[in-house]
This record gives C-alpha cells, structure tokens and sequence, in this order.
C-alpha cells in the first residue's frame, strides 16, 4: 500500500471513530512516524553519509582570550563587548534578585549574558517536499565552533537576521527565500511560531522556527552537506548522542 492510500485510509478510519477535526498534517506525520518511508536512504547510508560529514569537516576551532577576537570590541560607553558592525549579539551583565525559588538562595548572582542585537532572534526553517507522494525534511549537516562533535544534523536554514542582511559582509544562507517570502516561491506555510531559547544563557532570545512545504515540482540544487531525511529518520537520529540539534527538534516537536 502506498503512502497516500495508507494516509487516507487512516482518515477514514479516524473518522469512523469520531475524530472529525484531525487535520491532513497530523495523519501523514503518525504514518511517517510508524516506519522508515525514505526513497534516498536508509539509517546506514545516512548514518554513514553523516559520520563522512563529522570526518571531513575542515573547520578549525582554537580557544582564544576574548580580547583577541577580531571585529569585536569593549565599548567604554556602556562597557558591553560588541560586534564592529552593531549588529548579531553582544555580551553584557545582568543582576538577579529575589531569587528565593533558585537554588542560590533570595541573595540572587551576577552574570555575562548573550542579547541579540534587537531581540529578534534568529530564523530556523525546516524544508518539507513530497518525493512520489512521500514526505522528505531537507537537513543540513552544519559545523558550528560550539558543537560537540563541530557538526549536527540542523535545519535547511539556520540563521540571525544579521546573516539574512549579510552584516558579515559574505553570502546570504541558502534557501532563505523560502521561508522569508514563502509565497512568492509558491511554498505552504505549516508551522511558524516563535520560539524560546535558553534563557539561562541568552537574554530575550527567541527563535522564528518554521516548517515549510514546497510543491513536487520544486527544483533544488543541494550541496553535499545537505540531505533529504525521513521523519522517522531525523526521530531515529536524535536517540545519536549530539547527532541532531536542538533547533530542529524544536521544530518537529508539534508533528
């Protein structure tokens, strides 16, 4: 039995039963939940074309004192470290008090936090498409200096509104057309929500997280570290100690 006819199979029988409001999103993620439906790979060639990724990333991280990094900078005026350009976060101090439900006790601490310039966080975007009627997730395997292994499974796009306005000065993220202007690309908006981040660490953070589905049509060009995944898959992968990230967690957390 195909996906589409187990899927509407599956309708019928949910509302046989009475479950009337279930919508079309909810009944194909329980089936793709139930078995592996890729047609690009299993869990071995994943897992091996991702272990290759961790292998072969050329990205050196070296620990440097903070008053090393280029472009970055204390400003005497507020004493915040900064980015030369005013824009991606800066790292300042916060005060807690009244902290009686912690376990420091009501004196409350002292601590650097990390305050994204403008508190408007950062876009992550999952990339759904349909292969024969089969629903594909478009990872990236993504190298970033604080991962443990350097490179996770992440979303299609992970990226601050600085990088979407290139304040680098380098490339805009791939595929951020599609969940910038979804509708001019002609794709469907299934999940979009605002979502928090580690508040511990970070201050008024939040994250835009965002699953998008483009039609059967749709064309791509996908650089090596980029890869279609199942959902049971990218389920499967996240029982790898550090292989998935948060972010898309996140997203396929409402699946």
């Amino acid at each position: 039995m195909s996906f589409q006819q187990l899927a509407e199979e599956y309708g019928g029988f949910l509302k046989s039963i009475g479950i009337e409001d279930i919508d079309i999103l909810r009944i194909e993620t329980q089936i793709e939940s139930w078995k592996d439906w890729s047609i690009y790979g299993t869990i071995d060639t994943v897992a091996k074309w991702y272990l290759e990724q961790q292998v072969n990333c050329t990205m050196q991280i070296s620990n440097i004192p903070l008053e090393s990094c280029r472009d970055w900078y204390l400003d005497a005026a507020d004493g915040y470290i900064k980015h030369k350009t005013g824009d991606f976060f800066y790292v300042q101090g916060v005060r807690i008090g009244q902290s009686g439900s912690r376990e420091v006790g009501s004196a409350g601490w002292d601590q650097p936090i990390l305050t994204q310039v403008g508190f408007n966080g950062g876009l992550l975007g999952l990339l759904r498409k349909k292969f024969d009627g089969i629903p594909h997730y478009l990872i990236e395997a993504k190298a970033e200096p604080g991962n443990p292994d350097k490179v996770q499974i992440s979303p299609t796009l992970q990226a601050t509104f600085s990088n979407l306005k290139k304040a680098h000065g380098g490339k805009k993220p791939r595929f951020a057309e599609y969940f910038e202007t979804p509708e001019q690309m002609g794709s469907k908006v299934l999940f979009d929500q605002w979502m928090s981040e580690d508040g511990g660490r970070l201050h008024l953070k939040k994250n835009r997280g965002m699953l998008v589905e483009v039609t059967e049509d749709t064309e791509f060009d996908i650089p090596l570290s980029f890869q279609w995944l199942s959902l049971y898959q990218l389920k499967y992968f996240i029982k790898k100690n550090s292989w998935v990230n948060p972010h898309v967690r996140g997203i396929i957390s409402h699946l």
